[in-house]
């Protein structure tokens, strides 16, 4: 193999991570499942294990809903390729915003994925997951300046949010379209 073929893998796995991020926290499943292959397996810890791409997928689904507002960050590739295959480390700083729970989180963890290059030519994850470096829990109460001005989401075609508590105010947005929370 020679530098250029390398490299041109390296960039095309680097846009695969990207892109499972990218479809991960728009909640955009199909195409976050086509950055896998069918029998991909994943590992978040001792708990946390799925032996199909079918099995993580609906677990992400159920549990990263619209309801749920996410931020993974990636950098720091250390990718090695061996033909058809390729492993990759990469460090994660995260955010998940869960307002019905007045819940957010932040944290930081190494990725290990491991990769295959498919018969259409095109590389996909076969395994991935991460140990954590540190994760803390804030409680949005805690943090009385603190306001989501903005989704993504919104209150169009959900349930309605549950009533305010802990002196959360729900009204509309300056725009109309997307919900304002205030916290305090």
């Amino acid at each position: 193999m020679d530098a250029r073929d390398l490299s041109a893998d390296v960039l095309a796995i680097n846009r695969l991570k990207f892109r499972y991020l990218r479809a991960l926290d728009t909640k955009s499943w199909d195409e976050f499942a086509e950055t896998m292959i069918p029998e991909a397996t994943a590992t978040y810890s001792e708990y946390l294990q799925f032996e199909s791409r079918d099995a993580f997928l609906a677990f992400m689904r159920n549990t990263l809903g619209p309801n749920v507002i996410t931020e993974h960050r990636c950098d720091h590739p250390e990718i090695d390729v061996t033909g058809d295959t390729a492993t990759g480390t990469w460090y994660l700083a995260d955010t998940v915003l869960i307002p019905a729970h007045n819940m957010l989180l932040r944290g930081a963890a190494f990725y290990s994925d491991r990769y295959v290059r498919c018969d259409d030519g095109q590389w996909r994850i076969a395994h991935t997951g991460y140990e954590r470096t540190y994760e803390v829990v804030l409680s949005m109460s805690d943090l009385p300046s603190l306001r989501l001005t903005s989704s993504r989401w919104g209150l169009i075609g959900q349930e309605p949010a549950p009533p305010p508590t802990d002196g959360m105010e729900v009204a509309a947005a300056p725009d109309g379209r997307d919900e304002e929370m205030t916290l305090g």
